[in-house]
């Protein structure tokens, strides 16, 4: 019988929801464990981004290495959008990306957003190909060819807006047919005009406001188009840079007008892409703008906003929590935003909500919905004093997410011992003090079992024995 008392443990929704971009035309996918030990807790959900144009003769080449002497301008000049390609749907398979990244962010305790550009006049056999693809990944969101309402990606080059609109309808109704665990995200302009009400487009995209699960804008506070092309300096006319309570103030008719639009229901407004590009602002103003962003929000007395994904955690340009190291590309530099946004996340009105439960034995199942739902265990320990040694060690293969003092770690199957001492590191205690260890226990491949009966929703994990927890109070020899 274990010495320690075991309770179940609920983690829900924070007040507001923080995501994290990892990747994109601008920088490449930085692992997990790295973001995790950066970042000191995982995400809500972290935001890939892939674009899937099948029909074309150079996919699923990356189109800004297959062309890469193209003399190009802008970085949407390529014939069609140049992320990273979508190596799943009707001509793939899951082994390649985005699968594996999206494998890494789910046992890592983290949603899956997943971005995707789409050539609108693919069938619905590669739809459908590409709904089941979704199926193991839980609750996963899906944001259907992002900004709709611009002039810049390969899809709005190719269709009508009214066809963009009827093509993310058309696509949202497949989803909810054969991958009901993935919600669905509208990303257009909202209310851009501070002397109108209406949103960009609103005749073309009415109906996609009302179909879709959930509502989003994209807003840079300042944003250097131009890069890599250009510098941005002043008079210059390939940036721009707003006032933070003016892109607050937008948001929020954004949100007013999808509820009119909607008949007056609600859905969850979120912001799928900010930031202040650090090109245009310097890299003090940028934290600066951040932070007087999201604390408007928590002045914010109305419960209108879930959520926003910071964009993005490492950038080749300045819209990163870290700067890729020209020099070495697996190395990120840190600016001064990286304060900034740990602040941010480590705030209560932005964790997520944890409720304990009753005393429970082992061995239990622990159920992972997701990461605003999800039932794990929490064990009270008491500290003499700040200690020289925490760690715990397991026996078994387990998959698992813990925290203590503000600061989570990670288990991977493999691992046996975890050192906790860096949750000491930044919050050392002062003195006497009662902590608790809280664990989850995420899939450990990354992807749900759906041969159980609610498999496209939840996974399941047998916890028999706790593991061995070693606290020392001084070292081992003085």
């Amino acid at each position: 019988m274990s010495e320690y008392k075991i309770y179940s443990l609920h983690m829900g929704k924070a007040k507001c929801a923080v995501d994290l971009g990892d990747g994109s035309e601008r920088g490449e996918y930085v692992n997990q464990d790295y973001i995790l030990n950066k970042m000191g807790r995982p995400l809500r959900s972290i935001s890939l981004m892939y674009c899937y144009y099948p029909l074309d003769k150079e996919f699923p080449g990356r189109i800004s290495e297959v062309m890469k002497d193209a003399d190009v301008s802008f970085a949407w000049d390529y014939p069609y959008d140049d992320y990273f390609t979508y190596k799943g749907g009707l001509e793939g398979n899951t082994e390649g990306e985005p699968f594996t990244c999206m494998r890494d962010v789910r046992r890592h305790g983290q949603d899956v957003t997943l971005t995707l550009t789409v050539d609108p006049h693919v069938s619905d056999e590669q739809l459908i190909a590409i709904a089941n693809d979704l199926r193991p990944f839980g609750r996963l969101l899906l944001r259907i060819n992002h900004e709709a309402t611009g002039n810049w990606f390969s899809f709005n080059k190719r269709c009508t807006y009214q066809e963009v609109a009827d093509f993310y309808c058309r696509f949202n109704k497949i989803i909810k047919e054969h991958a009901p665990n993935v919600s669905t995200i509208l990303c257009i302009g909202g209310v851009e005009d501070p002397n109108k009400n209406e949103i960009e487009k609103e005749a073309e995209f009415s109906q996609a406001v009302k179909e879709t699960d959930i509502w989003s804008v994209d807003k840079y506070m300042a944003l250097h188009w131009g890069w890599p092309y250009d510098v941005a300096e002043r008079g210059g006319t390939s940036h721009s840079r707003s006032k933070v309570k003016d892109i607050y103030d937008m948001t929020k008719r954004s949100f007013e007008r999808f509820k009119e639009i909607n008949g007056g229901v609600t859905k969850p407004m979120v912001m799928s892409e900010f930031n202040a590009d650090g090109d245009v602002t310097g890299p003090y103003d940028q934290a600066a703008m951040v932070k007087e962003f999201c604390d408007m929000l928590k002045a914010d007395g109305e419960d209108w906003f879930s959520g926003f994904t910071f964009y993005q955690f490492r950038d080749r340009g300045r819209l990163g929590l870290e700067i890729q190291d020209p020099n070495y590309a697996d190395c990120g530099i840190e600016q001064p935003v990286m304060k900034t946004y740990k602040e941010i996340i480590h705030d209560d009105f932005f964790k997520p909500s944890m409720t304990r439960g009753d005393e429970v034995t082992l061995p239990c199942t622990l159920r992972w919905g997701g990461s605003e739902d999800a039932e794990g265990l929490e064990i009270p320990l008491h500290f003499e004093k700040n200690p020289h040694f925490c760690e715990v060690t397991f026996d078994d293969d387990s998959n698992i997410m813990m925290e203590i003092n503000g600061k989570w770690f990670y288990k991977s199957p493999e691992a046996k011992t975890i050192d906790l001492m860096a949750a000491f590191y930044e919050k050392p205690l002062e003195g006497e003090a009662d902590l608790t260890l809280r664990l989850f226990a995420p899939p450990a491949s990354g992807e749900n079992d759906l041969s159980v009966e609610d498999g496209l929703m939840n996974s399941y994990t047998e916890i028999k024995k706790l593991p061995d927890i070693r606290i020392r109070f001084e070292p081992v020899e003085l």
